[in-house]
């Protein structure tokens, strides 16, 4: 399990990401783009990813990673269960979201 803590502090460590409320909820942006939030009842974040990643990721880690119902989902919106994800996985989904939202001079570095 990976409290919601943790996916606050490996947000927050991506270069220029601020917390923000979302309805009610925390989101975390870079460049004004919402790329993660948090939910605590079911324990689980949204990620937005690109929707080849989110189709490949839903089929390698079932329980873990679902796409989001409907038309967000489509989109790449997907649901990861904080209770069953390990803080690797959390991790490298939440870069690939912020890679994804990130302006273009972040995510090509220095």
């Amino acid at each position: 399990m990976v409290a919601a803590d943790a996916i606050r502090a490996l947000c927050l460590a991506l270069p220029e990401v601020n917390e923000l409320d979302h309805h009610g909820a925390p989101s975390f942006r870079v460049g004004g783009k919402i790329f993660c939030t948090l939910r605590a009842d079911p324990p689980r974040m949204m990620v937005k990813l690109d929707a080849e990643y989110q189709h490949n990721l839903v089929s390698a880690h079932p329980g873990v990673v679902e796409a989001v119902p409907g038309y967000w989902g489509r989109k790449g919106s997907t649901f990861i269960d904080l209770a069953s994800v390990s803080e690797t996985l959390a991790g490298v989904l939440l870069r690939m979201a912020w890679s994804r939202a990130a302006p273009l001079r972040l995510v090509r570095g220095p």
